[in-house]
């Protein structure tokens, strides 16, 4: 059986009255990577600081690394790493000096993990360059630097690409990949850019309304919102004809509303036109299609 790295078992949390967490339900498995989905109010950051021991559930029970109950849960939480949106930082510190300061307070006894972990997040070369200095992807590199001087196995990222521009969002793309791959961390990663998130996660926790909407990986979810060439003619019977007689393929779907979706030959869109211009048809419509996943989130939890 595969290590869970947490295990949530009707897991809830009442804040005076208000169900921020209603009875949810979900293991995280070793070495995968978590996209953590949901609204604002929808439960992620409650769940974050449930895990991290930040705040105690009203009800249910959960597992760090197999082991329960407060003891062994406040023991577990030291192989965990996090960081809650932006960082606090000293600003007119140094990033040596600033992970210093962490590495003391937490009482972390090798000083060699500073200098480690700065070349892990690329920062090694900052030298004496305070943080005021410092770009807003250095300081998220940075933040998740601090997160990372226990060598956590299980690191936990609460909006780690929020506010950064194009390059600050490849570099904690990139670096989150990394860590994965190289080093084995398993993650857990709440972000609202889903379009990101898609390209890092392997697996996906929707969340809504305090409640897990769904669980699913990575090759699910593609199924789901499997790529395709919307193809709208005059004579759908036609074009699936066409398509099987002349393009030798029988990986298509006719649509109720007769629009005929093709799931290959996604690079040849002009070849598909020159079939079906052969065969006589009026092509209307010739488009790729798909859903990504900001919109499967939205059919989802109902909207548009």
């Amino acid at each position: 059986m595969e290590e869970s790295v947490f295990e949530a078992r009707n897991l809830t949390k009442k804040y005076r009255g208000t169900l921020a967490l209603d009875h949810i339900n979900f293991s995280l498995r070793r070495g995968e990577v978590y996209g953590f989905i949901g609204e604002n109010g929808a439960g992620k950051t409650t769940t974050i600081r449930l895990i991290t021991g930040l705040s105690f559930p009203s009800e249910g029970s959960m597992s760090l690394f197999g082991k329960s109950g407060e003891k062994e849960l406040q023991r577990q939480r030291a192989r965990i790493g996090c960081m809650v949106e932006t960082p606090a930082l000293y600003k007119n510190m140094t990033a040596e000096q600033n992970l210093e300061a962490q590495r003391i307070q937490r009482g972390i006894p090798d000083k060699e993990c500073i200098r480690k972990t700065l070349k892990l997040v690329g920062l090694s070369d900052t030298g004496k360059k305070t943080v005021r200095h410092f770009s807003l992807g250095m300081r998220q590199r940075l933040g998740i630097a601090m997160a990372l001087l226990n060598d956590p196995e299980f690191l936990i990222l609460d909006e780690p690409i929020n506010g950064l521009d194009p390059s600050g969002i490849v570099e904690i793309r990139e670096l989150m990949k990394r860590l994965n791959q190289e080093r084995g961390i398993t993650l857990l990663v709440s972000s609202h850019i889903l379009s990101e998130l898609y390209q890092t996660a392997t697996r996906y926790i929707l969340l809504h309304k305090g409640r897990v909407l769904e669980e699913l990986t990575q090759n699910e979810l593609d199924e789901k919102c499997k790529r395709h060439i919307a193809i709208k003619t005059n004579d759908a019977a036609s074009t699936a004809a066409a398509l099987e007689n002349t393009l030798h393929t029988t990986n298509f779907q006719v649509m109720p509303d007769n629009t005929v979706r093709l799931y290959d030959h996604l690079d040849n869109m002009e070849d598909v036109a020159r079939v079906l211009s052969q065969a006589g048809l009026l092509v209307t419509g010739l488009s790729l299609a798909g859903d990504s996943l900001e919109d499967y989130f939205l059919h989802k939890i109902g909207g548009r």
